[in-house]
């Protein structure tokens, strides 16, 4: 995880104790089969009891390779009755601009200095703010 930024704790998800070390690779997994499964059609979210896992999926460049390497951001939203639909959509329109700015600075950087992206975190509260 290159940048963590907790809006608000929800009850859930201190009960679940998930490591959040592997939700990269739990999200990479199922978009995966997804694409895989359904002719190249992207999951964009999860439920589970109250919790919606909402993600969006981009692409990045690194220095250090001439492919691009999946970049997510997630979110874990309390749904409590309401319509997933609309969470999806609102998550996905906070989202968009925060990976443009990260795929703007970071693009075909080194990833494997991972102290440069902790003031990212900075961007990211002024977009909550």
């Amino acid at each position: 995880m290159l940048i963590n930024y907790i809006l608000k704790e929800i009850h859930a998800q201190k009960e679940t104790g998930v490591a959040k070390d592997l939700r990269g690779a739990f999200i990479s997994a199922i978009n995966t089969f997804a694409e895989s499964a359904f002719n190249n059609t992207s999951l964009e979210y999860l439920e589970s009891g109250s919790i919606l896992f909402i993600f969006k999926i981009s692409e990045i460049k690194s220095r250090d390779s001439g492919l691009k390497e999946p970049i997510i951001m997630y979110g874990l939203v309390d749904k409590k009755k309401k319509n997933p639909d609309k969470l999806v959509k609102k998550f996905f329109e906070t989202a968009e601009p925060i990976l443009e700015l990260f795929n703007q600075r970071y693009y075909n950087t080194d990833f494997t200095e991972l102290n440069q992206f902790g003031s990212f975190l900075d961007e990211i509260k002024a977009f909550f703010e």
